[in-house]
């Protein structure tokens, strides 16, 4: 029996898996108390949340194969949030210690959330651009073509804005030489997608796997018309407070290790996490799953380099350029890469079937950011 199958067993014993796992409170990091009485270590109890997203599916893969309790920690899972934005008022609450969150994080922290990133959940930390779970998915009649995207004009196109969805629309735009207000753009939550697009509501939906997969499986007629393309350098970091990650040193390091693991497991059986996938996202078919799970592992870099200051600077710029986020978000503020580049320094094995990073792009715990000198150091695809 694989590890996978045997953890799997084993909670699923306890009851319904996602009623055994949700959180019941975060708040900092706890040391269980053995009752056994026998001579089991002790495990430190954290509490983590994730999107309902087939690239947040590290989370309870690291779970399922017993990456977090190899590494001394008991990670207790809120239920999936809908949105990214959902999960950090989780944070700020102090429901969950860490979460995975994209581009809502620079809202955030312009807000006064004083939030720090400390390693990818899906992104590329050997090139600028990488979007490959992103998909424009259009309704029968709508007059969008893959073959000629300036039929985009004049369109209404559902987002979640200020989400990295509404983000691939912006550099989708910008590609094609089309102001953006030539588009009408809707804001849009993923579940009601497919609704909106039967009513004519929108006429395309852009969003992240498995959607733009289970909207064509949903509508019909609807067409995947764009899928990736490099328009985006995507952001999904793993964040947490910084009061958090300067009193728990040592339990980051350790959370970092296990997703690291959790990733390459991932990235070397992505047919076994898609049929994880079918638990842990809800209503996602087994053909859905597996589809969208050849997308999702070609961004499971969890490395830190020049290259993700550089793609975060990009974003934040373009999203201040719609006027979605304020102008002049200091990047260098959010990063705290010792702990990851110590476990990449520490446990390259864990990252050795990835593409190299490029010598002018490492980065250590003391890296100065300097735009210019990031983007040349970064290939863009």
């Amino acid at each position: 029996m694989s590890h996978l199958s045997s953890r799997r067993l084993a909670v699923l014993a306890g009851g319904p898996l996602v009623l055994v796992l949700a959180a019941c409170g975060g708040g900092g990091a706890t040391i269980d108390d053995d009752v056994s009485g026998g001579e089991a270590p002790q495990l430190v109890t954290v509490d983590a949340g994730y999107v309902s997203a087939v690239d947040q599916l590290g989370l309870p893969i690291g779970l399922e194969t017993g990456a977090f309790e190899e590494q001394g920690l008991d990670v207790r899972l809120a239920q999936p949030f809908p949105t990214g934005v959902d999960s950090l008022n989780a944070l700020q609450a102090g429901e969950v210690d860490f979460i995975q969150v994209g581009t809502p994080a620079i809202g955030a922290a312009q807000r006064g959330l004083d939030l720090v990133l400390l390693g990818n959940y899906s992104g590329s930390a050997s090139q600028q651009a990488i979007d490959d779970t992103m998909a424009v998915v259009a309704r029968p009649g709508s007059g969008i073509s893959g073959d000629d995207l300036a039929t985009l004009r004049g369109k209404r196109i559902g987002v979640s804005i200020g989400s990295i969805n509404h983000l691939y629309l912006i550099g989708l735009l910008q590609e094609l030489q089309i102001p953006a207000g030539e588009v009408e753009v809707v804001n849009t939550a993923p579940p009601d997608m497919p609704v909106a697009l039967q009513t004519s509501g929108i006429d395309a939906a852009i969003v992240w796997d498995p959607w733009p997969i289970t909207i064509e499986q949903q509508v019909q007629g609807a067409e995947e018309v764009v899928r990736g393309g490099g328009y985006i350098p995507y952001v999904g970091y793993i964040v947490a407070m910084r009061e958090f990650v300067e009193q728990n040193p040592d339990v980051v390091a350790r959370f970092l290790t296990a997703r690291a693991t959790a990733d390459q497991w991932m990235r070397e059986n992505p047919d076994e996490a898609a049929e994880a996938a079918t638990r842990w996202l809800p209503g996602t078919e087994p053909e859905v799953a597996s589809e969208a799970m050849q997308y999702n592992v070609a961004q499971l870099d969890p490395r830190f380099s020049a290259c993700n200051y550089a793609a975060l600077d990009t974003v934040a710029q373009m999203l201040a350029e719609q006027g979605v986020t304020e102008p002049g978000f200091a990047v260098a503020d959010r990063f705290v890469p010792g702990p990851i580049t110590t476990v990449m320094e520490e446990r390259p094995e864990l990252f050795d079937d990835l593409p190299a990073i490029p010598e002018p792009a490492r980065i250590g715990a003391d890296f100065a950011y300097e735009r210019e000198a990031a983007l040349a150091a970064c290939p863009a695809t």
